[in-house]
């Protein structure tokens, strides 16, 4: 018998400064039994610095063929594709055919720096990508807040994020490796 998904609940008040976006979400996150509380609360954040009414999370890990998370207009048609981790270059060309707008968060420390070493090279041609690192200090910081209810104020300013919970806000300051062009 397969294991079934962890199921967690999140409410977020989001106030980005940035984009003049207020607004507040409850959301439901599946954690795949493959995915530890890292990786989940990194979902989170991208969802955070991404934030829109239709904004959703995808079933990700369980299938291959869809991102992590992804906006798509009225007709089906993908505007924002956002992965976790370091995909490779036919998986980026995929993503980059098929939606207006892709962005990758990075967020293992060592392992992807090494990883955007390697690929930079081979993705600058796509017009439409943003690769974003998370620290990994603010990432496993974040997991730590990890419960199966959660509530969420979110603020970002300047590029920067804070995240308060149980007491605790974490900072984190996203850098980002790769623009798209506009």
């Amino acid at each position: 018998m397969a294991i079934k998904a962890t199921i967690f609940r999140v409410e977020l008040n989001i106030a980005d400064i940035d984009r003049n976006y207020f607004h507040d979400h409850k959301l439901t996150i599946a954690r795949h039994p493959s995915e530890n509380d890292v990786r989940m609360m990194a979902r989170l954040v991208a969802f955070v610095l991404n934030a829109h009414e239709d904004l959703v999370f995808t079933q990700g890990v369980s299938r291959g063929d869809e991102p992590d998370l992804w906006r798509k207009d009225l007709n089906g048609n993908i505007e924002v594709w956002i992965d976790l981790g370091q995909p490779d270059e036919k998986r980026i060309r995929k993503a980059c055919g098929r939606a207006k707008e892709v962005i990758i968060y990075a967020y293992s420390g060592n392992s992807a720096n090494a990883w955007w070493k390697k690929i930079n090279p081979h993705i600058t041609r796509f017009k439409n990508l943003s690769v974003i690192n998370l620290p990994t200090d603010a990432i496993q910081e974040m997991a730590v807040l990890a419960q199966r209810t959660m509530d969420f104020p979110c603020t970002i300013q300047e590029g920067e994020v804070w995240i308060s919970g149980r007491d605790k806000t974490v900072k984190i300051y996203p850098i980002r490796w790769k623009e798209q062009e506009r």
